[in-house]
């Protein structure tokens, strides 16, 4: 069934004449992510030419995908906007609370029975909100979108860093913020500064044991974790057309390890393939109506070096198997140099897990390829040395290779099966003997492999690899096994190699599942209650900041000068705290418990100016907002830098802090302070930082004549009587000065509602 039809249908209707308009103001032919940017200005047609990695642009995105640890908080702050229905399609997917441990069955009803609060508040304001509602166990967010809301030409963004995973479909998808989310889903715009472009031109045909996962452990190699950020990398060439949808979507999913801002392929058959065998007929019609304008023009793929800013070439033909890690997902190495590497670098090499699944690699095509190992072994006579998990897709995908009885290779071997959910890839594995902290190593099909990552222990080493690579690798239990060159020993003492993969793009029967587990919105949401308990220790309803008074604000103390690098992270921890994420008070007691204070290089201890002790950080915060004292946050350069938490600015809203002060931002951070109300300043002498004193008491002295391009006057008075005026710089314009004044970007919405 094809979702949101006429949705595309007005996309695919609006496209053409935007591109057109867009080549008339560049005067060039455009790139597929040119075309498909473009043509989703939030003003509609184009009329100014952006400039790659400078200009800030206000896009509509066409749909939004929400997992459920992140969209917990982005569906308490919509409530708040006083909207009926989210103005864009909408879906949540519950696959992060899913603990892998004993398989499917088990851990799916341990985690309905720890958690069933949240999913039944996620299922409940879905429905009321007219959200699609995936429930737990119907798959994991990204396979799901692939498999249901994926369109070539679209633009989406999602609530998790691997949206990007639908650019295997031809979509320009962006993982961000639970705010910017909230933002679409209110109808306000999404701002994105236009990105620098990449393209990855691809020649050849993949053979053997090469796979679509070792393009982007290769690319991942070549640009490192930091090359792409910036950018959307575009994939072209024959090559790219000989790949299957489903990888593609792999190479885009791993983007998010190169820091891009996302990657894509133009449409081609293989993606004409995949919306057919999804039941989404109706949607390859339509592209094939759209072809020109779905992928790059010919000039640009023709001479690439002049419409991108970086070009890569890779020969399919001779790529190499890649094992990427310990540690870090650009650390790349062709199989053939493990066995020696590993050596080097004194890496465990005896193999203690084979993990294959995640939202990477978990199609029909990467279970085939690796059933298509195991069945050999099997056959062959050999014992895996390793133990194995899998995680299926998606409840479609696990239906249809248990039909095909791919699921009954993997059991032969004692494979362990667990939920269609994230599980170890993000951290949500209770792996037995992990608490000991003992140096091992496993290999696994996901996306990133930083320490700790999988299991918890800081010195199991983690290397990335192809699906089908993983199952020879813990069938050897060695991780310098290379299939292509090794024999192995099988139960009768004999010598024995593993043939190369072989495998479905798409079942030749066609996808089955019985209950695809998908919720659909109530036709009219306006009866339906969403109850939360007062005493939840998970779950709590919003109340709306206040408004600013419209006077200047005076005797606000410092709660905390910040010294050095202060992340999201710092601000608002993970971790433990994930459990929280949809309780904003219980959560705040996290509040900058990782930023070190200035003072006395300590993390979460600063000093109660009421009382002269020293305490942590929330609960000093605490102390002052019980005595209805505003405080102000100082910190350093690039201020909240780090995936774009919601959290890290709501926290201090809520406990009381009315600025921060800093020397620069990261703009997301920034951004995000705007909208929920508060004052983000930064020092226009950047010396000043140095005159800020543990005890200064700071009055806004012109905070009524506040106006785009004014700055500020801030004076700090410090104990010994002494005072500076401290001169602060912003970049509010008039729209984001409302959100101030009304105590919030919500709080607005909601009163123009009303008005």
């Amino acid at each position: 069934m094809a979702f949101d039809l006429d949705m595309i249908k007005k996309v695919y209707s609006q496209m053409g004449d935007r591109i057109n308009k867009a080549k008339e103001l560049t005067g060039k032919p455009l790139t597929l992510s040119e075309k498909i940017l473009y043509s989703h200005l939030y003003d509609g047609v184009p009329n100014e030419e952006y400039k790659r990695g400078e200009s800030y642009v206000n896009f509509a995105p066409d749909r939004i995908a929400c997992q459920d640890a992140t969209a917990q908080m982005a569906l308490l702050q919509f409530m708040q906007a006083g909207k009926p229905k989210v103005a864009v399609p909408t879906t949540v997917h519950c696959d992060h609370l899913i603990q892998a441990k004993i398989g499917a069955a088990a851990d799916l009803q341990n985690a309905l029975n720890t958690s069933n609060e949240v999913f039944n508040f996620l299922d409940s304001v879905s429905s009321k909100y007219g959200i699609g509602f995936w429930k737990p166990g119907a798959g994991i967010i990204h396979q799901v979108v692939l498999e249901n809301y994926a369109f070539p030409g679209g633009l989406m963004i999602g609530t998790d860093s691997h949206t990007v995973n639908a650019g295997g479909l031809g979509m320009v998808a962006v993982g961000v913020g639970g705010a910017d989310a909230v933002d679409v889903m209110a109808g306000m715009a999404w701002e994105l500064k236009f990105p620098k472009l990449i393209g990855v031109k691809l020649t050849g045909k993949m053979n053997g044991w090469t796979s679509s996962k070792d393009v982007i452990l290769k690319v991942a190699g070549i640009l490192t974790v930091k090359g792409g950020t910036g950018a959307i990398v575009e994939y072209f060439g024959e090559g790219a057309k000989n790949l299957s949808c489903t990888g593609k979507g792999t190479i885009c999913n791993m983007g998010a390890e190169i820091g891009a801002t996302t990657s894509t392929f133009g449409y081609d058959d293989s993606m004409e393939r995949y919306l057919r065998a999804t039941d989404r007929a109706e949607v390859a019609d339509l592209a094939n109506g759209m072809r020109e304008h779905l992928t790059g023009d010919d000039e640009v793929y023709a001479n690439p070096e002049k419409y991108f800013d970086q070009v890569i070439e890779i020969d399919l033909d001779t790529l190499s198997p890649h094992v990427n890690g310990p540690f870090t997902p650009d650390l790349a190495t062709p199989i053939a140099e493990m066995a020696e590497k590993a050596k080097a670098n004194d890496w465990p090499t005896k193999v203690e897990w084979g993990l294959i699944g995640s939202c990477t690699n978990s199609s029909y095509e990467d279970m085939s390829r690796a059933a298509s190992i195991a069945e050999q072994a099997v056959a062959k006579g050999l014992k895996p040395k390793a133990d194995f998990g899998i995680n299926p897709g998606s409840e479609q995908v696990r239906y249809t290779i248990e039909r095909d009885g791919i699921l009954d290779v993997f059991e032969k071997l004692g494979t362990r099966i667990f939920t269609n959910a994230c599980g170890p890839c993000i951290g949500q594995w209770d792996r037995a003997g992990a608490d000991k902290k003992e140096k091992n190593t496993i290999v696994h099909s996901f996306n990133r492999n930083f320490a700790k990552r999988a299991d918890g222990n800081p010195n199991t080493h983690a290397f990335v690899t192809s699906p089908e690579m993983v199952a020879a690798i813990a069938i050897s239990g060695d991780l310098g096994f290379n299939p292509i060159t090794d024999t192995l020993t099988n139960d009768k003492g004999e010598q024995v190699k593993l043939d190369p993969p072989k495998g479905e793009e798409l079942p030749s029967k066609g996808f089955d599942v019985e209950d695809a587990g998908y919720k659909e919105p109530a036709a009219d949401g306006s009866g339906v209650e969403i109850a939360v308990s007062p005493d939840s220790k998970r779950l709590q309803l919003l109340s709306p900041f206040a408004a600013w008074d419209g006077e200047n604000i005076t005797g606000a103390k410092l709660l905390i000068k910040a010294k050095g690098k202060c992340t999201t992270d710092h601000i608002s921890m993970a971790g433990p705290w994930l459990r929280f994420r949809g309780h904003l008070d219980n959560i705040s007691n996290n509040t900058l418990t990782g930023a070190v204070n200035a003072f006395n290089g300590e993390t979460d201890s600063v000093k109660n100016q009421l009382d002269g002790s020293h305490g942590a950080v929330p609960d000093v915060q605490r102390a002052y907002k019980a005595a209805g004292i505003p405080t102000i946050v100082v910190g350093d350069h690039n201020y909240g830098e780090g995936s774009s938490r919601e959290h890290a600015a709501m926290q201090p809203r809520h406990l009381g802090v009315i600025a921060v002060l800093v020397k620069s931002f990261a703009r997301i951070h920034e951004t995000n302070l705007k909208k929920q109300g508060m004052l983000g300043l930064t020092f226009a002498s950047e010396a000043d930082y140095d005159k800020i004193q543990e005890d200064d008491v700071f009055d806004f002295v012109d905070l009524k004549e506040f106006a785009p391009g004014k700055p500020l006057t801030i004076v700090a008075k410090h104990a010994d009587g002494s005072e500076d005026n401290i001169l602060a710089n912003h970049t509010y314009n008039a729209g984001q000065i409302e959100w101030f004044k009304a105590g919030s970007a919500l709080n607005l919405i909601k009163k123009q509602n009303n008005a």
